[in-house]
């Protein structure tokens, strides 16, 4: 039983961002889960395609089009949270989440988790900001470097070096020692020479030819806040730790905010961790497909509480009766 699990402990609401899908997501999930089942029937209906075959049976290739990837994961992240909150009810139990975040992308599933937006309008939303992106990157192509072993200053001095020979900002700050940049081709290159230089642990260029959360991304965020101003927000029933920001967000004004500039500038996710630790988080869980939330929260605080309620774990727990363990 989750309460079992965390006590008393407040808990936070994570989900995942683009890279966590696979071919299969959500399937043990959809066979196990009437709830589950409904959101990727509805999921289908208003894309008007079988996203849910495309989860399920790929092909991989199709599944990681942003264009694709962007409501896959929405709505694989969705159909976890309907599944845990089915299986609560019929175990009477309540586990109410004291604050929600995203990561990238996963940000549109807290707000659907905050009742700010419902499903419907979060799945064409980010159908259309990975449309955006799309056309956006092949307009203005570049890349993304993951660079590991290294703090902030040292990634940051990287950057501005590397900016001599094309533009480059930092994308994701998402642990300690570990940053993602973003950029042109030709300063990716030239800050995988200084990383390495300089003592990088690991130093990795992405499967990706859209640089987000940066400069590039311009135009796309100038048409993606165009699109958001006009969309009707609800004020947040849980409150929502912003990416940009990493500070708490209580009204819809604040979110019409952020996600104005939500291609654009970069994702402080150790920010934001550390924000909800201030504010009294000591446990987190992670909805959605795979882990990555996971693993950078420990390495943010040992202090705290994690866990992983991927798809394939929930619907374990559906089928065995039995609950995930904090790691």
């Amino acid at each position: 039983m989750l309460n079992a699990t965390f006590g008393i402990r407040p808990v936070a609401f994570v989900f995942p961002g683009q890279g966590s899908q696979y071919v299969g997501m959500g399937k043990t999930l959809h066979d196990s889960s009437a709830a589950a089942r409904q959101v990727f029937r509805q999921a289908d209906q208003i894309l008007g395609m079988p996203l849910t075959r495309l989860c399920f049976e790929g092909p991989e290739q199709d599944l990681n089009d942003t264009v694709n990837a962007q409501p896959a994961i929405l709505t694989v992240s969705v159909a976890c949270l309907a599944a845990l909150k089915e299986r609560w009810r019929a175990t009477g139990q309540t586990v109410a989440p004291r604050y929600v975040a995203g990561h990238s992308l996963g940000e549109f599933t807290a707000l659907v988790a905050a009742d700010v937006i419902d499903f419907e309008t979060a799945l064409k939303l980010v159908r259309e900001r990975g449309r955006l992106m799309k056309a956006n990157g092949e307009d203005r192509p570049g890349g993304m470097l993951a660079v590991l072993g290294l703090q902030r200053p040292v990634v940051e001095e990287i950057v501005a070096e590397s900016g001599a020979v094309g533009i480059i900002s930092l994308a994701n700050a998402n642990s300690p020692g570990q940053l993602v940049l973003s950029g042109e081709s030709a300063a990716l290159d030239r800050a995988t020479e200084l990383a390495r230089q300089r003592g990088a642990t690991r130093v990795v260029r992405l499967p990706i030819s859209i640089a987000s959360h940066s400069p590039l991304m311009a135009r796309a965020a100038a048409q993606f806040a165009d699109l958001v101003a006009r969309l009707p927000l609800r004020q947040p029933r849980i409150p929502v730790v912003a990416n940009i920001t990493g500070q708490v967000l209580t009204t819809a004004d604040e979110i019409r905010r952020e996600l104005a500039d939500h291609i654009l500038l970069p994702v402080q996710w150790s920010a934001s961790v550390l924000e909800m630790i201030k504010r009294g988080s000591t446990a987190f869980l992670e909805i959605g497909p795979g882990q990555v939330l996971s693993g950078l929260i420990r390495r943010i605080s040992q202090e705290v509480q994690v866990v992983t309620m991927s798809d394939r774990e929930i619907a374990r727990g559906l089928l065995t009766g039995t609950e995930p363990r904090p790691a």
